[in-house]
């Protein structure tokens, strides 16, 4: 909230003026609020007041006030919430940009998992009060701890399953909508490390790590519901045997013109995911298996 009978300069000055440290003159004054008017890119903004700036200006004015006070911390909360989409996107572009320039911790809460993923070197994903898991971008969308971060990271949502882990001969298999995939990669190994036998568990695997593929051994069945044009890609809500809803996500470089007229509602289709991709949780605690059990400790030679 800026005052709009000040000018951009008082508005941004008015954190010192109030202060008033004994030693800050106004040539101080004048040198904070100038300094960071130029980061911002706001400097020929300074002599207007609020009514004659953008919501972006009137943004950066407000993160403004704060800088010239030298700040350890930014706190914000959900600053970009009440703008366009176009103006957001802008606007998190530029924050990006800020916190590289001013080089100060910035504590930003938002419920835009976008905002969070494309400006967070830390995030913190929180439910009902609850932590439910810390780590980069990258760790929370390729290593969800649990269900709750798992289906909350990412757009469209990952899919889940109800599904059966099957140990085979030394290897994994899982048997979701009446097929058998075989768990190959670090996640085979991983689960082979941990001992894990045949048991219930809740299989998830992303919309953007689903292939379409012909029918063939270990392919699921699905029939097209609806169809989603997003222009570079498709999103494809379809319906398996079982009748559950699963999501894939399509590039539409990947189709030829007459595969995209095609791809209508009620069209047989068949998808498969490869083993790398898939994530694996408790039914009871919904907390990933790779997780849920600690990893056996290596038995020392006698």
């Amino acid at each position: 909230a800026l005052y709009p009978h000040l000018t951009v300069f008082e508005n941004m000055a008015f954190p010192l003026r109030l202060l008033r440290h004994p030693k800050m003159s106004n040539d101080e004054i004048y040198r904070r609020v100038t300094e960071a008017a130029e980061v911002l890119g706001i400097t020929q903004f300074l002599n207007r007041k609020p009514k004659a700036l953008s919501g972006g200006q009137r943004q950066r004015v407000a993160i403004g006030r704060a800088m010239v006070k030298d700040c350890k911390v930014f706190l914000m909360d959900e600053p970009l919430s009440n703008l366009d989409a176009k103006l957001r996107n802008q606007m998190r572009a530029e924050i990006i940009l800020l916190r590289k320039k001013i080089n100060t911790t910035f504590i930003y809460v938002t419920h835009d998992q976008t905002e969070a993923m494309t400006l967070g070197d830390r995030i913190v994903i929180m439910k009902d009060g609850f932590i439910m898991q810390v780590g980069s971008p990258s760790q929370v969308f390729d290593k969800p701890d649990n269900l709750f971060v798992a289906e909350f990271i990412g757009a469209p949502k990952m899919n889940i399953a109800k599904t059966n882990l099957v140990k085979e001969g030394g290897k994994y298999y899982v048997t979701p909508f009446g097929s058998k995939i075989l768990v190959d990669g670090e996640k085979g190994a991983e689960l082979k490390k941990r001992g894990y036998e045949s048991q219930e568990i809740i299989l998830g695997f992303r919309p953007e790590h689903t292939v379409l593929s012909k029918k063939a051994e270990g392919a699921c069945h699905a029939t097209i519901a609806v169809n989603e044009m997003m222009g570079s890609e498709l999103h494809l809500h379809v319906v398996t045997d079982d009748g559950s809803p699963v999501i894939i996500r399509v590039p539409t470089i990947q189709l030829t013109d007459k595969e995209r007229e095609e791809m209508v509602a009620g069209k047989d289709i068949y998808f498969t995911f490869e083993g790398k991709v898939m994530h694996f949780f408790n039914p009871e605690t919904e907390v990933s298996l790779f997780y849920d059990a600690p990893a056996p400790v290596e038995e020392k030679p006698e």
